[in-house]
């Protein structure tokens, strides 16, 4: 089985690569991103588990190129059966005053090169009757976040596809799980996190280490599952969207001034 991992140098993107490893005998598995050195001590241990790694670093956010390492990952390791959309980037700050090349940047690293990767998937996948996309969200596709006006729009956009695109291929044989994670514990979400102010609500949403939640995005994706929100706390934001806009704009903590 041949897998296809963005952004799998370090955070979800190395976790979910070291689980398909684990989880799939004899696998195949392709690891991009623009860190050449991060992957290849990802692709170590890869091979310590016993699947092949072939190191692809990449700047995702050219949709182009994106799509030229795609064709060499199917020229190495055969037609790609997971891919696994999972790189991204965070911009968090004032709406009126952001980086726009940066927030630019973060879109189509979020949204279009994915819909580039499964454009360039598909055909394959859909004549051979089987393969899976698994498309990395955002709890914050389900509730977005002041502060966060790019990444919202890029999740928001990434999920809405996602979703659409399970309905299109129902009965091709290829699947599609759209994975809402809320906090994990990344460099990424650090970040993002630092960029508010003090909060009791902040402190008290629950998060997971990357480990947790590639193992159940892994458990999902091949059990063809339609979507994977965890943890289960943010479940309540798909069936109480009224509610769930309320509590967002009441209790987001206030941006600090050097948020960008």
């Amino acid at each position: 089985m041949h897998v296809f991992v963005t952004g799998a140098s370090a955070g979800i993107g190395a976790a979910l690569a070291r689980e398909l490893a684990r989880r799939v005998p004899g696998a195949r598995l392709s690891i991009v991103s623009r860190d050449a050195a991060a992957l290849e001590r990802v692709a170590a241990d890869l091979r310590a588990l016993g699947a092949s790694a072939v190191v692809l670093p990449c700047d995702l956010s050219d949709p182009d190129a994106a799509e030229d390492v795609l064709r060499r990952a199917v020229e190495a390791s055969g037609p790609v059966d997971v891919l696994v959309n999972n790189a991204g980037s965070q911009v968090v700050g004032r709406t009126a005053s952001i980086d726009i090349a940066a927030a630019e940047r973060s879109l189509v690293l979020d949204l279009v090169t994915p819909l580039r990767l499964v454009r360039a998937v598909l055909p394959a996948m859909t004549a051979r009757g089987a393969g899976r996309i698994v498309n990395i969200a955002s709890a914050a596709a389900l509730a977005p976040t002041p502060g966060m006006t790019w990444y919202n729009a890029a999740k928001g956009g990434l999920a809405a596809a996602s979703e659409a695109l399970r309905g299109e291929l129902a009965g091709s044989g290829v699947t599609v799980t759209t994975v809402y994670p809320g906090i994990v514990q990344t460099d990424m979400a650090d970040a993002a996190i630092r960029a508010f102010g003090p909060s009791l609500a902040l402190r008290l949403q629950p998060v997971v280490t990357a480990e947790v939640l590639a193992e159940r995005v892994v458990r999902a994706a091949l059990a063809g599952r339609a979507r994977l929100v965890h943890p289960r706390f943010y479940a309540l934001t798909r069936w109480f969207p009224a509610v769930t806009r309320w509590l967002m704009d009441a209790f987001t903590p206030a941006l600090r001034e050097t948020a960008a």
